[in-house]
């Protein structure tokens, strides 16, 4: 099995499918598509990726593109309890969030695109930003209050799930971008953070050299 991924710093979609494959316990091989070329701007490197994006996992001879889909896949594959809560009105939650997150939140993606190379401490987030991290605040509560916070895990439904793996890229941005947030939402991103696969996620990503001119996004102070 095979996951090809985009430029770590900056693929917010590539790091949920690469959760996505860690979190099934198979083994898999990693393959960086770095976006930040000419190759990739011109659609050479493209080619090969059936919705011309990534993430792209490859299972023998089976493409499955798009994170959710991965999810989906590998749910199937590795079982269902590693990726979703079992109990079902928990579950019920946790398709809604991922389901959401899938589809929403457009004016967090657009104002705080995924750059963990840098820091953005004078961000000052617009009134549909703000409401896009309010709801994504009590998303997350709800989830912690309801079941999370019955387990001795930091995670939104007490094991890791899915609903962790959709949200992790917002961890980043409300980090990087130092967006306000509920006491009960700053822990679980501090506890997100910790997490050893984000963390060696986040290493990588520092390895990477960017070039800006041929993918740019926001500046800001090297974090």
């Amino acid at each position: 099995m095979k996951i090809i991924i985009g430029t770590r710093t900056l693929s917010s979609w590539s790091l949920r499918g690469w959760l996505a494959a860690k979190q099934s316990g198979l083994p898999f091989a990693t393959e960086c598509r770095e976006m930040d070329t000419p190759e990739w701007q011109g659609g050479e490197a493209k080619k090969d990726l059936p919705s011309g994006k990534v993430p792209l996992l490859i299972d023998g001879t089976t493409p499955i593109w798009d994170s959710m889909a991965i999810i989906l896949w590998l749910s199937d594959k590795g079982g269902h309890d590693r990726y979703w809560p079992r109990e079902w009105p928990a579950r019920a939650l946790a398709y809604a969030m991922t389901a959401e997150m899938h589809s929403g939140f457009p004016a967090l993606r657009s104002a705080c695109p995924m750059n963990l190379q840098s820091a953005f401490p004078d961000f000052e987030a617009s009134d549909a930003v703000k409401a896009d991290v309010a709801r994504i605040d009590a998303l997350w509560t709800d989830a912690r209050e309801r079941f999370g916070s019955i387990t001795d895990l930091p995670w939104l439904f007490g094991p890791f799930s899915a609903a962790d793996i959709m949200f992790a890229p917002v961890v980043y941005r409300i980090h990087h971008y130092h967006l306000a947030v509920s006491p009960t939402a700053r822990a679980y991103v501090d506890a997100m953070l910790g997490h050893p696969w984000m963390q060696e996620w986040n290493h990588d990503a520092h390895q990477e050299t960017l070039r800006y001119d041929l993918y740019p996004v926001p500046g800001g102070v090297p974090a």
